[in-house]
């Protein structure tokens, strides 16, 4: 298991277009991925799981990622957090 933390450098924080880019990644890869922020933790590779985590600009994520490709997937998605924008 592999974690790391990022901080959202989307001006609008992680909503619907944001986390359906990272969730179509994240289900690219066989490893288990879960998001933290603020204390609630939820499973990467579902929308609405990640919708309620409600993440704002320059809030601080966790991805806690284990498994095949975990890796692979930290730096794809860690990439993805940082940079992606609307």
């Amino acid at each position: 298991m592999i974690i790391q933390s990022f901080k959202i450098m989307n001006p609008t924080g992680l909503h619907v277009r944001p986390i359906k880019a990272f969730v179509q990644a994240a289900s690219q890869f066989p490893c288990k991925i879960n998001v933290s922020s603020k204390g609630k933790k939820v499973n990467g590779k579902s929308s609405l799981s990640m919708l309620t985590l409600g993440v704002a600009f320059q809030d601080e994520v966790t991805l806690e990622i284990d498994g095949e490709q975990e890796q692979e997937a930290m730096k794809a998605l860690g990439e993805l957090l940082v940079e992606i924008h609307d």
